[in-house]
């Protein structure tokens, strides 16, 4: 193993495998409260199922400051927002960030509305450990011209590397950007992760599905939560290319993927996985 450094926010890696991070989060079993759409609760839950982690789905502000305490991560993704969901989205990211929970933020067509870009920066401010988007939406939130149509990205995931960066740097938190070659970065250091398949795109809430996946590996690593969204990341696509190999089409896949993640195994993950140092 190397020997262990430090990181920008004081932490220290030793640049565990994506193996060892599923291990850890299987092991650990933990509990993922997930605010998201109602488009992708039911996939969002069986992802988080099939991984190995418990999922969580509730929203309203009158219970999530009692609960939010009891999860060991909060994954937040604004979808469809709406008053009432994003009181509930403010009150558990404030619960977790009061009980010291990691919590990750999707920003979902965050630069199609002010309201949408209002609601990401309340959330910003009470400090996600992780942010995952398409390049579009990572632009967007760091305050740079982007081209997204509704949740969907316009912009190659290059061209949100530098605002991935300057996200990263100016909120301490790990900033994803996901798409054919996802990009991940601390502000210092960036990985690039090749994993996946183009079937992927064609299924609804699969983005959504791996903001709650990464929630669920950082919650058991509070050493290096980059390098355990990495892992997520790499487990997610690496199921996803599996699960090409037998499906026909959108909706065969979609259950091979489940089925995929469920029959991962750590000693796989680390075979599959297509990781590069950027």
């Amino acid at each position: 193993m190397p020997s262990a450094k430090e990181t920008p926010t004081g932490a220290r890696s030793t640049e565990r495998t994506p193996g060892v991070h599923l291990a850890a989060m299987r092991a650990r079993a933990p509990l993922v409260q997930c605010i998201t759409n109602f488009v992708a609760m039911n996939t969002a839950a069986n992802v988080l199922l099939a991984a190995g982690a418990s999922p969580a789905m509730l929203h309203a502000a009158e219970e999530t400051l009692e609960f939010t305490p009891l999860a060991q991560a909060l994954s937040i993704n604004i979808g469809t927002p709406s008053p009432h969901w994003a009181a509930g989205m403010k009150a558990a990211a404030g619960a977790a960030r009061a009980a010291g929970l990691p919590w990750v933020l999707d920003p979902v067509a965050v630069g199609a509305t002010s309201y949408r870009q209002a609601l990401c920066g309340d959330l910003l401010a009470l400090e996600p450990a992780v942010i995952r988007g398409n390049a579009s939406e990572i632009l967007a939130l760091a305050g740079a011209a982007a081209r997204g149509k509704g949740a969907d990205s316009a912009d190659p995931v290059e061209a949100a590397e530098a605002a991935a960066r300057a996200l990263a740097q100016r909120s301490w938190a790990v900033v994803a950007v996901t798409g054919p070659v996802d990009y991940v970065t601390d502000g210092t250091r960036a990985w690039r992760v090749h994993n996946g398949d183009p079937m992927m795109p064609k299924v609804t809430a699969l983005g959504c599905s791996l903001t709650a996946l990464v929630a669920a590996f950082v919650a058991v690593e509070a050493a290096d939560r980059a390098e355990a969204t990495v892992a997520a990341l790499a487990c997610f696509g690496l199921a996803g290319e599996i699960a090409a190999r037998g499906a026909s089409g959108p909706g065969s896949f979609a259950v091979a993927l489940i089925d995929a993640l469920h029959a991962m195994t750590p000693e796989a993950l680390d075979l599959g996985a297509r990781v590069e140092p950027s």
